[in-house]
C-alpha cells in the first residue's frame, strides 16, 4: 500500500533539506551521489511504508561521531503461512552508495535474536550475499529489502522470550505479531539484552575497523604513488646535475684553451711591439712568420700542404665538370691526394696536442712560480 501523499511530501522535504546542507552540518556523502541516495530512500519508503528515513549520530570505535542517514522500521515476512514484521535499522555509511549499507536487526524488549542464524550475528548485524556482492550503481535499498524479506522468510531471525498470547491482527513494529511463532528455549531477559548489546558493540567496532582499513589502504596507495613520483623527480634532478657537471668541465676546458691563446697572443704582441713599421714594407709573405721550435715549423708545413691539396682537388673538380679532365684520371688523382692529405692532417693533429701540452705546462709553471 502506498503511503499517504502528505507523508511522502514530508519525506521529500526532509531528504531535500538534509542532503542540501553545506558546511559543518553537511552530511558526509559525496555531492555527486546525494541525488542517487535520495532516490534510493524514496523508492524504499514508497514500497515499505513502515520504514522512516531520519538522521542519527553514528559513533565510531575511536570516539569520532558523525551524523548519518538511516531508515528504521519493520519489513514484513511470511513464515508458515503467517505474516510477521521484523524490526530493522539500515545505516547509510559515509561510503554509500559505492559500498553497501550496514543492516541491523533491532529486536524489541520482548524479542531475542535466534542463535545460531545463517544471516544474523548475535549482535544483530545482517550479512547477505547481496550485501557482499554490492555493485555500484546498480545495487539499491529496494532490492536489499526484498533480499532481507526472502532470507528472513526462510529462517526467522527473532523469537519471543515469553510465551505469546493470541492477538487479533499483526501490529507493525511489534515484531512477530501472531500467536504461531517458532518455539525456542527462552533465556533471562537481562542477560540476553546484555549479550546483545555487547555483540552489537563488537560488530559496530568491526564495521568501523573495516572502514578504517579501506581508508588506510587508499592512503597507502596515494603515498606509494607519491613516493614513485618523488623517486622519478630525484632521478631527473640527478641527471640534470650530471649534465651541469659535464657542461662545467667542458666550459673549463674551453676557458683553458682561451687562456692559452690569450697568453700566446700577448706574447707575440710583446715580441713585435717594438719593431719599426718600416720593416713591414715590401715584406715577403713567406718571411712574415718566423716559426719558433720544431713543432711550430712542422705545424706550418702540415697546414700549408693540407690547404694546397685542398686547392688542387677543387681545381680538379672544376676541370672534371668542364670535361677537360677524364674521369679515370680524376678519380686516380683524387685518391692519391686524399691519402696524402689524410696523413698531413693526422700529423697536424698530433702536433697540436703536443703544443697544447707544452702550453699547459708553461702556464702551470708560471702560476706556481
Amino acid at each position: 500500500m502506498a503511503p499517504p501523499p502528505a507523508k511522502m511530501q514530508e519525506i521529500h522535504q526532509f531528504l531535500s533539506s538534509a542532503l542540501i546542507q553545506r558546511g559543518p552540518t553537511a552530511l558526509p556523502y559525496a555531492e555527486a551521489t546525494k541525488s542517487l541516495i535520495r532516490q534510493h530512500l524514496l523508492n524504499l519508503v514508497s514500497t515499505y511504508t513502515s520504514l522512516d528515513p531520519k538522521t542519527a549520530t553514528f559513533t565510531h570505535n575511536d570516539g569520532r561521531s558523525v551524523i548519518l542517514l538511516q531508515t528504521e522500521g519493520t519489513v514484513p515476512m511470511l513464515f508458515q503461512g503467517v505474516s510477521y514484521n521484523i524490526p530493522v535499522v539500515i545505516w547509510l555509511l559515509d561510503s554509500y552508495p559505492h559500498y553497501p549499507p550496514c543492516v541491523f536487526v533491532n529486536p524489541t524488549r520482548d524479542m531475542i535474536i535466534k542463535r545460531p542464524h545463517s544471516n544474523v550475528s548475535p549482535s544483530g548485524l545482517v550479512s547477505l550475499p547481496y550485501l557482499q556482492n554490492w555493485v555500484y550503481p546498480s545495487s539499491n535499498l529496494l532490492d536489499l529489502a526484498a533480499h532481507l524479506i526472502a532470507a528472513f522468510s526462510r529462517d526467522p531471525p527473532l523469537y519471543s522470550q515469553r510465551r505469546p498470547q493470541p492477538q487479533p491482527s499483526p501490529s507493525i513494529g511489534s515484531g512477530y505479531s501472531r500467536s504461531s511463532r517458532p518455539p525456542h528455549k527462552t533465556d533471562d531477559a537481562a542477560e540476553v539484552y546484555k549479550k546483545n548489546a555487547i555483540n552489537k558493540l563488537v560488530e559496530r567496532v568491526h564495521c568501523d575497523l573495516v572502514l578504517m582499513r579501506s581508508a588506510r589502504e587508499v592512503e597507502a596507495e596515494e603515498l606509494l604513488s607519491l613516493q614513485s613520483g618523488l623517486e622519478r623527480r630525484e632521478e631527473e634532478i640527478n641527471n640534470g646535475l650530471k649534465e651541469m657537471v659535464n657542461e662545467k668541465e667542458t666550459l673549463e676546458q674551453q676557458l683553458q684553451v682561451i687562456a692559452m691563446n690569450t697568453e700566446f697572443l700577448e706574447s707575440w704582441i710583446r715580441e713585435n711591439q717594438g719593431k719599426p713599421k718600416s720593416l713591414l714594407v715590401d715584406l715577403d709573405v713567406d718571411d712574415a712568420f718566423d716559426c719558433i721550435g720544431t713543432l711550430s715549423k712542422q705545424m706550418l708545413e702540415c697546414t700549408a700542404l693540407d690547404l694546397a691539396i685542398e686547392d688542387v682537388v677543387y681545381s680538379m673538380d672544376k676541370s672534371f665538370q668542364d670535361g677537360s679532365l677524364p674521369f679515370d684520371q680524376y678519380l686516380r688523382n683524387v685518391r692519391l691526394l686524399s691519402r696524402e692529405q689524410f696523413f698531413h692532417r693526422a700529423t697536424a693533429e698530433k702536433v697540436r696536442e703536443l703544443q697544447m701540452d707544452a702550453q699547459v705546462a708553461s702556464i702551470a709553471a708560471r702560476l706556481h712560480s
